[in-house]
């Protein structure tokens, strides 16, 4: 249950910043678009986001057609990582099997770049 609030909470985070943040709105018009979706290995608990420079959408569920997919080993393991999602974070995950990568690698660092920007 946590983890389904975080994801909704990160939604309205993610709105707020595209509304109220210059430099957000900028980098996501450079981007042009971004799909990319947050999930448990299980897929008991998952949630995309669709962002483009004019609107950032976001649903439960983790439809095929996403750039990036985060994958975490279990929800305790996605509230550990996504509390302080630096570099280090994801790739220290990535290493000991908490978190698998879905996708082009360079969409998670323009996911990155982006998420820097959220208050």
């Amino acid at each position: 249950m946590k983890l389904k609030l975080m994801l909704w909470l990160l939604g309205l985070m993610l709105k707020r910043a595209r509304r109220g943040n210059q430099r957000f709105r900028e980098t996501l018009a450079e981007m042009r678009r971004l799909d990319w979706g947050i999930a448990t290995e299980d897929l008991s608990i998952a949630r995309h986001y669709r962002m483009t420079p004019d609107a950032i959408e976001s649903a439960s569920g983790l439809p095929v057609d996403l750039d990036l997919e985060l994958r975490f080993r279990d929800a305790d393991a996605a509230i550990a990582i996504l509390k302080k999602p630096t570099q280090r974070a994801f790739l220290d995950g990535m290493m000991d099997g908490r978190v698998r990568l879905v996708g082009d690698s360079k969409d998670l660092t323009r996911l990155q770049k982006l998420l820097r920007y959220l208050r």
